[in-house]
């Protein structure tokens, strides 16, 4: 299929009137995310239990735990999300994980409906510590059988059971001794050499990721001259018959533990039939395991196992019954309905027994609802007739019976609407000739529309011939020919109106490659060329690259192309390999390999008369000098033929992981012939040897004798850790593996936040963190594990979590320094939300309403600022930045500048402001004015002095001296000069001021303070006579004046 067509069907979207619609219909809510209904959580970290719903409106979340409702605002441990109903309980500030196990179910209502979750049954994983007790040494008898009981402590999920010895090796399991389903260890039969290591139980728990060790069995073997034959018995299960239930869909676990001298085989029969097929049903543990994966009703039945060796044989006869939890076979979907429309939502299941079906509307049975003439309920069927607006539910079907539950939500939406077009306008569409091709034409309408397809506009609706129409509206065009381009309309309809749409299809000549690379086999130091000739349409750009063994090849001096032409100039023998020619269009492609061998080079020698050829495959290989973790290999070279070795490659086999495929180990030097090899654990591996010189490899030799290591732990690190984000909430932890049949403890917290590690152990090669927030940086690690233990921890590496766009940029200026430019200045975001790759800054002209051609320009990250030329100074521009990251840009700052029309802009033009002489005129001002100031304070402050004592009174001395009342009266003869430009009267005397404060006094005390500011009282007591007949008053004067007003 070529390109373009695998395009169109990737584009080819199922529209369907009853999933699809325009994000602006309203929609009853829709479950699409919830926890598992068997919730098992670690209790070290927070509880997350998922409900996640779509609707329009958007869904209100509620939760009910055990049946009643859950009051989230009461428990401050728990939280739910924003537009979500994720509930999040954290345990930071105390709390214990045990008080919320029970059963939670969530409900999103709208105004249209309530959908449910499932029953979530929240359970809270434990690992119990094995019970202490004492082991006393187990005797046995030489050749009899043994059972070691593990019991391991019932942990939630059951742990993983296997036996080690004292020094943490494993014990070698075979035909004779072997671990049963239930943990145990049986023997079929004691040897000497059994009681030559101890025997402990271990479980792994796998949320804790601990190992607990039960204490170790000791055994003491007691032996006589001559053991004697057993014939067979089972150890496990007992008795001659048992019975064994499993559900539909589980896998089946049988087995049969037989004891006997020798050793007793099992085989396994099916009464009445054969077993299933290889590919359902497995022998593990000897033979002593039935597996059969993904159970049916077709595997119920009576199962024979026969334990035999040559004393005789017994037969256990297990018979199967097959259960089954509820499943589907109609399942309800989401139903649209117009006004005056029929419809029906079937719910049919089955199971064993049989399931009971009830119907609920809203999350309330049904039968407590309104009673509503339009529908109907028959079994397992509502039938909806005539249906009116205002009816739209969410419907849930529950199917159960003893084994379990299925609950599906279904929504009946009544919606009046004219046809719409959801996909793109005037989509255009190449395709290559002769090539299958689907033109979409996504819509949506209520009723349904009818849809019909026109090509230029002409004839009548396309369906039949080359053409099919598909029931979601997509054309598919069978055979793509050159007169199928042109213009194609679809038109939906419906009784309240129509839409229409149109895609144009080219059809295109194919991309050939009419003159392809040929093998060739070239001396070392000469050139070779390979051809590409290439043919394709005109009309599309063909790119031309070349692939060495599946990779890019770099070009240089030594390697040249032209059009049709690949050059390799000087060649050796790294040039060997596979050269393909990769011809692309945009809509499709074709390739062509061809080898290059090169040959040794015809130098004049002794034997240049021989003519060079590939080396003969070594011989004799054998193993020496096993280790746990390598062996010696040595081999015979073969002949050379007239061209020296120059390595070795030694390609390894091995029959567990990937049996038959040989895999290259290493290599070594051509001098060679006896090397140490490093061998991975638990591997049984059988070698070969290929020697290689100048012309190419040889065969392979004969496979060598097998060798099995033993198990151990991981030593090696994987690599290639690296932590980044898919999405702008998620993080994906990825590394390369390093082994097989190993898995990994990922952990990974917010760097430098004090956080506790968060953990998972997976098999994969990779874990995504979802619900980060947009581009934090992480603290990641890892360490392999093995069923015998884990490896070496990684170094603590850095990953981010995913980028998004980034927020607008701090801020926005625009400057004008002169009459033909702008100075634009801005600042980073505050949030960047990734790497900023840069700026765009996207402008154009204003005027009044109307607005110019918009320019862009682009900078890079580090760039805060530009300056642009404009021609006209009255010119105002409105200015529209963004910041980028590699998601997209951010949102916009948008500016414009201001309107500098008015303002008469001279290169020449001088700033008064920072001329020397203006800023001393301004201080010598400034300093005038300060001492001015001053001089007023001076003499407000000083003021003027009333006298308060007639002349005819005798003058106090300078000393203090008391009244007769005791206070004191200080004075001196200025207190009575008059001021200076004080007016006299007509008999000489100076006249005091009129205003004495005097007359303001409530009594006969009055007194100033000592700047002379009148206090209420003076300090001097006169009577009221005398006081009245020595009144002074001194004549105005401007100084008074400003006294008085002071």
């Amino acid at each position: 299929m070529s390109l373009i067509s695998s395009l169109s069907l990737s584009l080819c979207v199922c529209v369907c009137v009853c999933v699809c619609r325009p994000p602006t219909v309203k929609q009853p809510p829709t479950i699409v995310k919830q926890s598992l209904k068997d919730y098992i959580v670690d209790p070290r970290d927070n509880i997350i239990i998922e409900c996640e719903a779509k609707g329009n409106p958007v869904p209100v979340f509620s939760w009910r735990r055990n049946g009643k409702f859950f009051n989230i605002g009461k428990d401050p441990r728990v939280t739910m999300r924003k537009r979500s109903g994720t509930l999040e309980i954290g345990f930071r500030s105390g709390g214990r994980p045990e008080d919320y196990e029970g059963e939670y179910q969530c409900f999103a209502t709208n105004d249209y409906g309530t959908a449910l979750s499932n029953k979530i049954l929240l359970r809270v994983s434990k690992a119990p510590l094995w019970p202490k007790e004492v082991l006393e040494p187990v005797v046995v008898t030489e050749g009899s059988p043994l059972v070691l009981q593990c019991n391991p402590p019932p942990g939630l999920p059951p742990p993983y059971t296997f036996w080690m010895n004292s020094v943490m090796s494993p014990i070698p399991q075979d035909k004779r001794v072997s671990m049963g389903l239930n943990g145990d260890l049986y023997f079929s039969n004691v040897l000497v050499q059994d009681a030559q290591t101890d025997y402990s139980c271990n479980a792994r728990f796998l949320f804790t990721h601990t190992i607990q060790q039960k204490n170790p069995f000791s055994l003491k073997v007691l032996t006589s001259r001559k053991v004697a034959e057993t014939a067979p018995s089972f150890l496990s299960p007992s008795g001659s018959e048992s019975f064994k239930m499993v559900l539909r869909g589980d896998k089946l676990l049988l087995e049969c533990i037989a004891a006997g001298l020798p050793t007793p085989g099992i085989k396994w029969f099916k009464k009445g039939g054969e077993l299933p097929g290889h590919n359902k049903v497995k022998f593990e543990n000897f033979n002593k395991t039935l597996r059969i994966v993904s159970v049916s009703e077709e595997d119920a039945g009576q199962y024979i196992c026969m334990a035999s060796n040559h004393l005789g044989s017994i037969r256990h006869s297990i018979s199967v019954q097959v259960k089954a939890a509820p499943y589907w076979l109609d399942k309800p979907t989401n139903l649209v309905l117009a006004p005056d429309e029929n419809g029906r939502l079937v719910c049919r299941a089955n199971g064993n027994p049989k399931p009971q079906i009830q119907w609920l509307m809203n999350g309330e049975p049904i039968e407590s609802s309104v009673p509503n003439p339009s529908r109907q309920i028959v079994g397992d069927t509502i039938i909806f007739r005539s249906v009116q607006m205002g009816s739209s539910a969410v419907y849930q079907c529950n199917a159960s019976n003893q084994h379990g539950y299925l609950l599906a939500n279904a929504f009946v939406s009544i919606l009046d609407l004219p046809p719409r077009m959801l996909g793109p306008k005037n989509q255009k569409i190449k395709v290559i000739e002769n090539n299958r091709t689907f033109l979409d034409c996504p819509f949506f309408g209520s009723p349904l529309p009818v849809l019909r397809w026109f090509k230029n506009g002409q004839g009548s609706g396309l369906d039949g011939g080359q053409y099919r129409l598909h029931i979601n509206g997509t054309l598919e065009i069978r055979r793509a020919r050159d007169e199928d381009q042109g213009t194609y309309t679809c038109v939906a309809s419906n009784i309240l109106g129509m839409a229409e749409n149109q895609v144009h299809l080219e059809v295109k000549d194919p991309t050939r490659i009419i003159r392809a690379p040929e093998h060739q086999a070239v001396r070392r130091g000469s050139t070779a060329r390979f051809d590409c000739k290439v043919t394709s349409d005109p009309s599309l750009a063909v790119t031309v690259t070349w692939m060495k063994d599946d990779k890019p090849l770099a070009l240089g001096w030594r390697f040249k192309k032209d059009e049709e032409f690949l050059y390799i100039h000087n060649v050796n023998e790294g040039d060997e390999g596979t050269y393909t020619c990769v011809v692309a269009s945009e809509i499709d492609e074709d390739s062509s390999p061809a080898r290059l061998t090169v040959l040794a080079s015809l130098h004049p020698s002794v034997n240049s008369a021989l003519p060079a050829d590939l080396p003969d495959p070594p011989m004799d290989l054998e193993l020496s000098d096993p280790a746990a973790r390598s062996v010696r290999l040595t081999w015979i070279p073969g002949n050379d033929h007239n061209s020296p070795i120059r390595e070795f490659l030694v390609q390894f086999e091995e029959d567990r992981w990937d049996p038959g495929r040989w895999q290259n180990l290493t290599s070594f030097p051509g001098h060679l012939n006896s090397v140490i090899l490093q061998l991975a654990p638990f591997v049984n591996y059988q070698f070969r040897v290929i020697a290689i010189n100048t012309e190419g490899q040889s065969e392979p030799s004969r496979p060598s004798p097998r060798y099995k290591t033993s198990g151990a732990a991981p030593d090696a690190i994987p690599t290639g850790l690296r932590g980044w984000g898919s999405s702008k909430d998620n993080m994906e932890i990825t590394w390369e593996r390093n082994g097989p049949n190993l898995q990994y403890n990922v952990w990974w917290r917010r760097k430098d936040s004090g956080e506790e590690w968060s953990n998972v152990t997976t098999a994969s090669s990779k874990h995504i963190v979802h619900n980060t927030e947009t581009y934090v940086p992480y603290d990641i690690k890892i360490q392999a594990r093995n069923d015998f233990g884990a490896g070496p921890e990684s170094n603590v590496e850095t990953g981010y979590s995913g980028e998004d766009m980034p927020d607008t940029p701090r801020f926005f200026k625009i400057n004008r320094r002169s009459s033909d430019t702008l100075h634009l200045q801005w600042d980073k975001p505050l949030e960047p939300n990734g790497i900023l790759t840069g700026y765009q800054l996207k402008y154009l002209t204003v005027n009044g309403s109307r607005l110019g051609r918009a320019q862009i320009e682009t900078f890079l990250p580090n760039m805060t600022e530009f300056t642009l030329h404009i021609p006209d100074r009255s010119t105002r521009y409105r200015f529209i930045l963004s910041a980028l990251t590699k998601v997209g840009s951010g949102a916009p700052y948008r500016e414009e500048s201001p309107h500098f029309s008015n303002e008469a802009y001279s290169k020449d033009q001088v700033d008064i402001a920072t001329q020397g002489w203006f800023i001393g005129l301004m201080c010598a001002i400034a300093l005038i004015v300060l001492i001015l100031l001053i001089v007023c304070f001076i003499k407000r402050s000083r003021g003027g002095k009333y006298p308060v004592r007639d002349k005819k009174d005798l003058p106090l001395d300078p000393v203090d001296q008391k009244d007769q009342d005791g206070s004191f009266d200080y004075h001196s003869d200025e207190d009575n000069k008059p001021l200076q430009g004080s007016q006299t009267s007509l008999d000489g005397n100076v006249k005091e001021s009129d205003d004495s404060l005097v007359d303001y006094g409530e009594g006969g005390d009055g007194q100033f303070n000592e700047d002379g500011s009148f206090i209420g009282q003076y300090t001097v007591k006169k009577d009221k006579d005398e006081t009245e007949g020595n009144e002074s008053s001194e004549a105005t004067s401007p100084v008074n004046a400003i006294y008085s007003l002071a």
